[in-house]
């Protein structure tokens, strides 16, 4: 069999994400950068061809980046990044096995997502909105909460995506899919008031032709990190002792649903993923929530003290 130089076959596959996957900058950006790791790593071991890479090569690849103390989702992203790349060279005959197919990845602590409880998040959204900044505030907050829709795909919503008529708007989402997240009442009634108030912002600077729905305090489309600064400043004013980013919001909706009965597959569909097994994550949640309140409110549910102490 041919071999195979492997920073030219990575090359190769980063283009092929590109323009046969269509996968976006920053995902493409990412893989390439976790197969560059792997490839420094190769020349550390005097590797240069595909079919050189074995088993034991990868397991010592994942063992040193656990070594300098990457954490475990990375160790994982960045082997799943190689066994992709592997699939892709079989596919095209290119190489003879999957050395990585068969290597385990990092065991990951589990932890539960950040969420806010139902009171928490009145508490969150209760400010008032008197100008162009507070109510762009309210109405990025309450899109997060309301949707679900993920901070990316809230900031990249155009005026032209809302669907009034159905309490709907369009968000582009991961893969180039694109889904109909819903608008609820208070959301709906916000954004009727927003929408005013953006016209004349941009009237006033000359930004007529801007259709990004949420504006930053120049005119410009808000970004995500724009947005996270906002959710943290209004955490910190609303006094809660939580460390809640956009994200949390997502959380917060899917635990929300699900705790009032929705059916996880509907709630998998309005998130967008792709997998049950990524929403049921919130199945947990909701279960750790309810075991919480009932050991703090039923009055059998913690051992006394005495009875601690005789175990």
């Amino acid at each position: 069999m041919k071999t195979v130089d492997i920073a030219a076959d990575v090359q190769r596959y980063v283009t092929y994400l590109q323009a046969v996957r269509g996968l976006a900058e920053a995902s493409v950006r990412a893989y390439t950068n976790d197969l560059r790791s792997f490839m420094e790593f190769c020349t550390d071991q005097g590797v240069e061809l595909v079919d050189d890479v074995d088993v034991p090569l990868v397991r010592r690849w994942v063992r040193t980046l656990t070594e300098q103390g990457l954490a475990a989702t990375s160790v994982n992203r960045r082997l799943s990044a190689l066994k992709g790349f592997f699939s892709f060279l079989e596919d095209e005959g290119r190489a003879g096995k999957n050395p990585a197919a068969s290597v385990r990845s990092v065991r990951t602590p589990k932890r539960l997502p950040e969420t806010l409880f139902e009171r928490e998040m009145e508490q969150l959204l209760d400010f008032p909105t008197d100008d162009f900044g507070t109510l762009r505030t309210r109405v990025l907050l309450e899109l997060l909460y309301s949707t679900g829709a993920r901070i990316s795909e809230i900031c990249g919503v155009n005026v032209d995506d809302l669907v009034f008529r159905k309490r709907a708007v369009l968000v582009h989402g991961k893969g180039k899919k694109d889904r109909y997240v819903f608008l609820g009442g208070t959301v709906f009634t916000f954004l009727r008031e927003y929408l005013p108030y953006r016209h004349e912002f941009l009237k006033r600077r000359g930004l007529a032709d801007q259709k990004a729905l949420l504006l930053n305090l120049r005119g410009g489309r808000l970004t995500p990190r724009g947005a996270a600064q906002i959710v943290g400043k209004r955490v910190t004013e609303a006094g809660l002792a939580k460390h809640l980013t956009p994200h949390g919001f997502r959380h917060s909706f899917a635990t929300h649903l699900l705790n009032h009965g929705a059916d996880i597959r509907v709630v998998q569909e309005m998130l967008g993923h792709s997998t049950l097994s990524t929403t049921q994550v919130y199945t947990h949640v909701g279960m750790d929530r309810l075991l919480r309140v009932y050991k703090d409110a039923h009055p059998h549910a913690r051992l006394k003290e005495t009875d601690k102490n005789e175990q």
